[in-house]
């Protein structure tokens, strides 16, 4: 099992840039990673994903360009730079782990933070 925390969210406005951190504790090594996020009456979207090791990733198309996933194996966390906001990436964004080389896979995220918001002002 892993216990995730994310940190870092906040209110900012369109064009600013936000870094949300997600800490993970327990049996790290196994797990993949992904940032979800899901707004009020949305379904909730895989926005970015990442192997343990770092060696592949996953975007959402409306993020690519904009977001970057990353790793710190020593720090058991992951990050997710977010730059050029705009007010449709308001959202709680949680942070998830899957064990199944399918970092894609919606349904194989099993581990979950609390989220944290985001909230982007034009």
């Amino acid at each position: 099992q892993v216990l995730l925390a994310e940190s870092g969210g906040g209110l900012v406005q369109a064009g600013d840039s936000l870094r949300l951190s997600c800490a993970a504790s327990g049996d790290t090594v196994r797990y993949n990673m992904g940032w979800f996020r899901q707004a009020p009456g949305k379904e909730r979207d895989l926005v970015a994903a990442i192997t343990g090791d770092g060696g592949r990733t996953y975007y959402l198309d409306s993020v690519k360009d904009r977001f970057t996933i990353s790793i710190d194996i020593v720090k058991n966390s992951v990050y997710l730079q977010m730059n050029s906001l705009k007010p449709e990436d308001t959202a709680v964004y949680r942070c998830a782990a899957t064990v199944l080389g399918d970092i894609t896979l919606v349904q194989g995220y099993g581990e979950w933070g609390q989220g944290t918001q985001v909230t982007v002002s034009s």
